[in-house]
């Protein structure tokens, strides 16, 4: 009987909280009350705050309006309030202590608000219970370094297009964080106490900003760090040691840089990494032993760059590597890259190496170079004699069929040649084994000369 009663008592004052809900509910805002009192106002014109709110309000969306100012406990006191979004209005300013009142906050979103330039060293006092902070795409150069004084408990901070010339000093020994968005600002530099006393940070996006040096060990303290967005910034050079400590990291992004060489030092930490973008650099040499302790490694990123050669004592990837990107080099398929070609026909995880030099091979896949040998050793497509047969060489038919087409068709396909790797390979290209040709649109003089070519290597 006693629980008979308990649960009528509660189903009563639920109705109760309904009816209260909806009663108290703002001129041009809906309320619903299914599971918990939610305010929905988004989208209604409003330029100014409703005079109250329902007491049991749990979530309120005032999203897409015109609301330009927040005053001193603009909501008054809402217990019960866990969400509230300010996004895509015209605030331009808040007065300290605007959010008093709202003491179990746990996500406020205020993105998309381009007049707020200045916050309060107050502005958030009485958030205690804040775990997400969205002040995205405003117009913040800065924020006061003592502004999350209350908000220990904060998980979450989003701060991305911003016009942020440096990395908050606020954020310094939050070490609840876990996610900070700052891409997009204007961030020139990483200091070595730029990130001090985050230790439980899983996630970092420093991508789109104009990083060009980071100091040495400013990511010492990151040790759970998992995600690390540093690309698209105007990095040239790291620190030997740039990466020590961060042995949880599972994806590094350092694409869209100024990379000229990789550190063999760089990554000697990274033991559970997964996916490392190096691509659209500027690189011309990876240093030995790179890549020898990235035994986690699955995903490489090494396309758009300057590599024309992949020693094989350089990188190894038979043992671990599920997919490797090297489209966008400038590759020197001579004998060196013998190793990469037989690799890629037996594990099948890369394509799409188009060949810049030899000329006997400028524009091939480097999966279809044939490399002769002659007396056990490996002879670059370069030194093949076309000309005078050796009865101790003989080049392939593939490889004398593609450099006499070169030398016949020079002149006729010159403008061709500048063209993509695809053009190329319609244009001037033959399926030796299935014996078909493609002379793209050379007119009759190219079929001819093909013609001839064919008659050639028969006899």
């Amino acid at each position: 009987d006693f629980e008979k009663i308990n649960l009528r008592n509660y189903f009563i004052l639920a109705v109760l909280a309904r009816w209260a809900c909806v009663r108290a509910c703002p001129p041009s805002c809906s309320c619903t009350a299914e599971r918990s009192c939610s305010v929905l106002c988004d989208r209604s014109g409003m330029a100014e705050l409703p005079k109250e709110f329902p007491c049991e309000a749990s979530a309120i969306n005032l999203e897409k309006n015109r609301l330009k100012f927040l005053s001193e406990r603009a909501f008054g006191t809402l217990p019960s309030l866990k969400i509230l979004t300010l996004d895509h209005n015209n605030i331009s300013f808040i007065t300290p202590g605007a959010f008093k009142g709202l003491s179990n906050l746990v996500e406020l979103k205020m993105a998309h608000n381009e007049y707020i330039s200045y916050l309060h060293t107050r502005t958030f006092t009485g958030l205690k219970k804040l775990l997400r902070l969205d002040l995205s795409d405003c117009n913040l150069f800065s924020i006061p370094d003592r502004i999350f004084i209350e908000q220990t408990a904060l998980k979450e901070l989003l701060c991305f297009q911003n016009n942020f010339r440096r990395i908050p000093g606020a954020i310094r020994g939050m070490e609840n964080l876990t996610h900070i968005y700052l891409e997009r600002n204007k961030i020139e530099a990483v200091a070595y106490n730029s990130l001090l006393g985050l230790g439980s940070l899983k996630y970092l996006n420093l991508q789109e900003n104009r990083i060009n040096v980071i100091h040495d060990n400013a990511f010492q303290d990151l040790i759970r760090l998992e995600n690390f967005y540093l690309n698209d910034n105007l990095l040239s050079d790291l620190p030997r040691s740039a990466f020590r400590g961060l042995s949880r990291l599972k994806m590094l992004n350092l694409g869209g840089n100024q990379l000229v060489n990789v550190s063999k030092t760089w990554f000697s930490d990274l033991v559970e990494l997964e996916v490392l973008y190096l691509d659209r650099n500027q690189l011309l040499n990876i240093e030995e032993g790179t890549f020898e302790n990235l035994t986690s490694l699955i995903t490489l990123h090494l396309n758009s760059n300057n590599l024309t050669t992949l020693p094989f004592s350089v990188f190894q990837p038979i043992y671990f590597l599920g997919h490797l990107y090297l489209f966008r080099n400038p590759w020197e398929c001579d004998c060196s890259l013998e190793w990469l070609k037989e690799w890629m026909e037996n594990y099948k995880l890369v394509r799409d190496i188009p060949c810049a030099s030899p000329s006997s091979v400028a524009g091939l896949d480097l999966s279809r170079v044939v490399f002769a040998n002659m007396n056990g050793t490996c002879v670059d497509p370069t030194d093949l004699n076309l000309t005078t047969p050796s009865s101790e060489f003989i080049p392939t038919t593939e490889n004398r069929f593609n450099s006499l087409i070169s030398k016949l068709l020079q002149q006729e396909l010159r403008e061709e040649m500048g063209n993509s790797t695809e053009s190329l390979r319609n244009g001037t290209l033959l399926e030796s084994e299935e014996g078909q040709l493609s002379a793209g649109a050379g007119g009759q003089r190219s079929q001819l000369l093909l013609c001839c070519a064919v008659v050639w290597i028969k006899f």
